[in-house]
């Protein structure tokens, strides 16, 4: 009765073992695993599955051949899952890539602003330096100026010395010549002449050496009131530059908190560079005290300081206070 449905077959075998049982569970097995297959992917576009059609057939008959054609399914749906996976990965890998490419950019600008900031800093040190060097040139150029003019100065009195020197050399000449022409006929009347001139020429020298003198004396006191000025001011600065210091130690020794460790003996140098402003340029380690907490705790100390106490006149904080030493010692601060 092959193409027609028969209500009982009867193969001599139990009901879990006849071949329609068979053929029935598996294809219940391949349209579970099509259907899972399905709930997998994305929802996309999907031509509908094909019918699947059974037929009752005896244990001699062949198994249709339509049975097939749900694995040849299931291997296309896997196919196509496999390729939609390889497509995900490689959107990630590609995702990744940009990431990593985004970071590298990022990195490079921060080293180039970075670079840059180095660069601003060192041109704005080379500034300062130039500036201190060109006030340094300007004070080295004005002593030499004011030198020259000394010098200037004492050639051109000698100058006038020698010329005053020669014209009464010349007229003591001129004298004795007409003392000599006339002494004959007014030997009488040339005397008196001559002696009038000596006294006169006396009185000449005297008044040539008197203001000689007296231009003497105002160069020496010109000299020593320069001298005591510059002593007034180099006595000034030294004050002035003991009181800051003064202040600094003590700003320094609030933030200095010395380590247990301490011992006599130990002691740390920092060389300390400041701004006009009195803000801290630069500080470093001049000399270590070979105790490591101790060399720190000095570091600290001088960075913690948020302004220095620096004095307003320029000369005086380049002299004394543009760089300078700290040293700490477990008694305190030199």
């Amino acid at each position: 009765m092959i193409g027609h449905e028969r209500e009982d077959i009867s193969t001599g075998h139990a009901p879990w073992k006849s071949p329609i049982a068979f053929s029935v569970g598996l294809h219940a097995l391949i349209i579970g695993v099509a259907l899972a297959g399905w709930s997998w992917t994305s929802p996309e576009q999907e031509p509908p599955p094909r019918s699947i059609s059974a037929r009752l057939i005896t244990q001699q008959q062949p198994i249709p051949s339509e049975v097939v054609e749900p694995v040849e399914q299931v291997d296309r749906e896997q196919e196509r899952k496999l390729e939609e996976q390889k497509r995900r990965e490689e959107q990630k890998r590609q995702e990744e890539a940009r990431r990593q490419a985004e970071a590298e950019k990022k990195r490079q600008e921060e080293a180039a602003r970075k670079e840059a900031e180095r660069k601003k800093q060192e041109a704005e040190r080379r500034k300062r330096e130039e500036e201190a060097a060109r006030a340094k040139e300007a004070a080295r150029l004005k002593a030499e100026a004011e030198a020259k003019e000394r010098e200037r100065r004492k050639a051109e009195e000698e100058k006038r010395k020698e010329e005053a020197r020669r014209k009464a050399e010349e007229e003591k000449r001129r004298q004795e010549e007409q003392r000599r022409r006339e002494e004959e006929a007014r030997r009488k009347e040339a005397e008196r002449k001559r002696e009038e001139a000596e006294r006169r020429l006396k009185e000449q020298q005297l008044e040539a050496l008197a203001e000689q003198a007296r231009k003497a004396e105002e160069a020496e006191a010109r000299r020593q009131a320069e001298a005591a000025a510059a002593r007034a001011k180099e006595a000034q600065m030294l004050t002035e530059a003991e009181k800051y210091r003064a202040l600094i130690y003590e700003r320094v020794r609030r933030e200095w908190y010395k380590p247990s460790s301490a011992t006599e003996g130990l002691k740390t140098t920092l060389s300390i560079t400041l701004l006009p402003t009195g803000e801290l340029a630069n500080v470093r380690m001049v000399g270590s005290s070979g105790n490591a907490a101790f060399d720190n705790t000095a570091l600290s100390a001088a960075r913690a300081v948020g302004r220095y106490p620096v004095p307003d006149d320029r000369q005086t904080f380049e002299q004394y206070f543009r760089q300078f030493t700290l040293e700490f010692t477990p008694g305190g601060l030199q």
